[in-house]
């Protein structure tokens, strides 16, 4: 059976019935998880468990879990530092911090493929223009080659945890302060002076280092009229053709403000997967999910197929060897000796 192009969310700690047959339903092909979902360690690793049997190849399973305000696992979970604290530290100490970062990708991605996670959106590689609502320290700095190297050593620590990067937002979320959970951002840059600065992490990672991108729900005026996850000119002509990105892309939330302006659940996603789009998140609305499953037209396409597939983590771990190994205590180590602890938690639902 192939990976379908949704990914849905469920409401609880455990599957209903009815959410069983929605996640067996050829459409659909992955899962996001939320705090919601989580209780424990074990109840999320029953989940997850849960959800990899009802389908071959088993539903992609993914979460939001950068660190700082965006973890939805927590407690008895490493409490990960926005990676704006790593780039606080890069100029003074360069090495150190792509060390740090590279340590910080590895045991987030470690922790969350011991229960059955197979990849985090995740990492940020936007700028912070110290504009933006929901950017902020979610980005690792402003300078876009700063971003770059502290992403790459970050990615692969995620990689020696057997887990593939999904880099977000293309093509830059950081120079414009409206959030796009809330409202529709229009950035009015032109596409010369976006080039070097917010896609160049986009352009030196695309083509090795992740395996999917998320676009945003903004407009670029100068170049296109339509919201970035909704525009063939960003996703095909620029991403797919100019930036020779061959990974999967994976729309954002279609229940955000910043997909509104292209009409109910079903007309946004037949656009974001008419424009290019892998997989489209449907998610917050149960209705919503009904909507799309009953009206979408999608054929089967196996280079879809094939790209979702290269979502999938790689060689799970145990969860007991994993935190009795000495690399994860250099890893925990490591983090806390630059990490601040924050208790607030942006609500991305």
């Amino acid at each position: 059976m192939t990976l379908g192009p949704l990914m849905v969310d469920v409401l609880g700690f455990e599957l209903s019935d009815v959410e069983c047959d929605v996640l067996r339903h050829p459409l659909v092909g992955g899962v996001i998880l939320f705090s919601r979902n989580y209780e424990s360690p074990k109840q999320i690793a029953a989940l997850t468990a849960s959800i990899r049997v009802l389908r071959e190849p088993h539903l992609l399973i993914s979460v939001d879990h950068e660190g700082g305000r965006v973890q939805r696992f927590r407690h008895g979970f490493t409490r990960l530092p926005a990676i704006g604290e790593l780039g606080k530290h890069y100029r003074q100490h360069p090495k150190q911090t792509l060390q740090r970062a590279e340590q910080t990708g590895w045991l987030m991605a470690a922790e969350l493929r011991s229960v059955g996670v197979d990849f985090s959106f995740a990492p940020v590689l936007d700028l912070d223009y110290g504009v933006s609502e929901v950017i902020g320290d979610r980005a690792f700095h402003r300078d876009p080659e700063a971003v770059a190297s502290m992403a790459y050593a970050y990615i692969q620590g995620m990689k020696h945890a057997w887990m593939p990067a999904v880099g977000k937002h293309f093509p830059g979320h950081g120079a414009v302060e409206v959030d796009s959970h809330k409202g529709l951002p229009i950035d009015k840059r032109y596409f010369e002076d976006m080039i070097e600065a917010d896609i160049l992490p986009f352009r030196r990672l695309c083509k090795t280092e992740l395996a999917g991108i998320m676009p945003a729900h903004i407009i670029y005026e100068q170049s296109d009229g339509l919201p970035a996850g909704f525009s063939p000119f960003w996703i095909k002509e620029i991403l797919r053709d100019r930036l020779g990105f061959q990974g999967a892309i994976l729309s954002d939330d279609l229940s955000m403000e910043g997909a509104a302006i292209m009409g109910d659940s079903l007309a946004r996603a037949e656009a974001a997967l008419d424009a290019g789009c892998d997989m489209v998140l449907v998610c917050n609305k149960p209705e919503s999910v009904e909507q799309v499953i009953d009206g979408l037209k999608c054929e089967d396409d196996p280079l879809r197929h094939m790209r979702l597939l290269r979502l999938h983590g790689r060689h799970g771990m145990n969860r007991n060897d994993l935190f009795t190994s000495q690399q994860w205590k250099q890893a925990a180590a490591s983090i806390a000796s630059y990490s601040i602890d924050n208790e607030l938690e942006l609500d991305l639902a």
